[in-house]
C-alpha cells in the first residue's frame, strides 16, 4: 500500500524536540528575561500576536551568541521527543520525503537534521550572524520564517512530491496550509486550541504519526 502522504514536513520547536528554542535561550539569561519571552512566544503561537512583530525584539533581549547556540544544539538532541527519531526512520525507509521548516535558529537545528538524516537542504530556518568574537549580530530579516505566514511560502519552494503533510504545534505550521494538502496538530508537548481547531487531523505522537501516514 502506498502511503498516504509522499512527503512530510516537520516543526521542531515542541514537535520533534520538547523545548521551544528561544524560551530555552531566554531562560540561560535569568528567569525576569525567561518570563518576558515565553509569555511573547505563547501569544505568537496562538496567533494572538504577529511573529513579525517580535521576532527581532526577542533576539535583541537574548542575544544569542555562539557558545549557546553551540548548547541549544544539544539541547534539541537531548529532548528530542520520544519515537520522533524512530518515525523519521522508518518513514524514511517507506520512500516518505521530510523535511524541516522552523522559525528557529538554522545552526542550532542542523546537528538535529543530521542525526534524522535530513538533508541541509531540507532543513529550514531562521540564519543567526555572529560576529569575529562569536557575539550576536543579528539575523536574516529577509527570511519568511521570521513571518507569521513565512512557512507557507517556504513549503512551497520546496516543491515536495505531493499529497504533503504539514506537521506542528503552532499558528505559524498552521500557516502553511495553503501550500501543503494537510495540517496535523501535534498535541503531545503543548496544545494549542485555536491551532487544534483547524487542522485536518490531530496527533499526541510520532507512533500516531506512522499509523496516519502508512496505514
Amino acid at each position: 500500500m502506498a502511503p498516504r502522504f509522499r512527503s512530510v514536513i516537520l516543526d521542531a520547536d515542541s514537535t520533534l524536540c520538547a523545548v521551544e528554542g528561544i524560551d530555552w535561550l531566554a531562560g540561560q539569561r535569568g528567569p525576569a528575561v525567561a518570563a518576558r519571552i515565553v509569555e511573547v512566544t505563547e501569544r505568537a503561537m496562538n496567533g494572538e500576536i504577529a511573529l513579525e512583530a517580535v521576532y527581532g525584539a526577542r533576539l535583541e533581549i537574548v542575544e544569542p551568541d555562539a557558545a549557546l547556540i553551540g548548547r541549544l544544539s544539544d539541547v534539541y538532541l537531548e529532548r528530542l521527543v520520544p519515537g520522533a527519531e524512530e518515525a523519521v526512520r522508518t518513514l524514511t525507509a517507506a520512500g516518505v520525503e521530510l523535511a524541516i521548516i522552523s522559525g528557529g535558529i538554522r545552526q542550532a537545528l542542523l546537528p538535529l537534521a543530521v542525526h534524522l538524516g535530513v538533508a541541509a537542504e531540507r532543513l529550514r530556518a531562521v540564519d543567526i550572524f555572529l560576529d569575529d568574537s562569536g557575539a550576536y549580530a543579528g539575523y536574516d530579516t529577509r527570511s519568511p520564517l521570521a513571518t507569521d505566514t513565512g512557512k507557507a511560502a517556504v513549503a512551497g519552494e520546496l516543491a515536495m512530491p505531493r499529497p504533503t503533510l504539514m506537521v506542528g504545534d503552532g499558528h505559524t505550521d498552521l500557516a502553511a496550509r495553503p501550500s501543503v494538502d494537510a495540517f496535523a496538530a501535534f498535541v503531545g508537548v503543548i496544545r494549542r486550541e485555536p491551532v487544534v481547531e483547524r487542522a485536518d487531523y490531530v496527533i499526541s505522537s510520532f507512533d500516531q504519526l506512522t499509523t496516519l501516514i502508512l496505514s
